[in-house]
């Protein structure tokens, strides 16, 4: 075999690899992104079934649901420049005059207090929604426990 010949194989043997390579890479990207949208679906299932058997528990305890998914387009200030924010709560519930937003978690930890994002929303809900107290409702431990915030 000439130098030549040689040369070529070992050019188009390069360029298929290359060729792989860039298949497998694009496969992969496909592959990733039809997970992710896999993923975002279930989790979308499961936040609705959530939903809807947290009514059911909230029903059994007594809450009166007065509306579901409630948007919020609220402002905070930031060097006495507005800051406008749109807020979604679960539910906004009422039981013996007590007003409260009804924060569901599905999920083992969301719940948690102990996660400073979970505190975090519970505290702008509570600010925000200007209700009297906020109910964390978690949905794998079937349980609703009322959050208030001191102060």
């Amino acid at each position: 075999m000439s130098e030549l010949t040689l040369a070529w194989s070992l050019t188009a043997a390069l360029a298929a690899v290359l060729a792989l390579v860039l298949i497998l890479l694009l496969v992969g990207r496909v592959l990733g992104r039809w997970r992710r949208g896999f993923v975002a679906r279930e989790r979308g299932q499961v936040a609705s079934r959530g939903e809807r058997d947290a009514e059911e528990l909230l029903g059994e305890l007594g809450y009166q649901v007065i509306d579901r998914q409630v948007s919020l387009h609220w402002s905070i200030e930031c060097d006495g420049q507005p800051h406008p924010v749109d807020l979604r709560a679960d539910m906004l519930v009422e039981r013996d005059g007590q007003r409260y937003v009804a924060e569901v978690k599905t999920g083992l930890s969301a719940p948690s207090l102990r996660l400073a994002a979970t505190r975090r929303q519970l505290l702008e809900y509570a600010i925000a929604y200007q209700v009297d107290s906020v109910l964390l409702v978690d949905m794998a431990a079937r349980t609703v426990r009322e959050v208030r915030f001191p102060g």
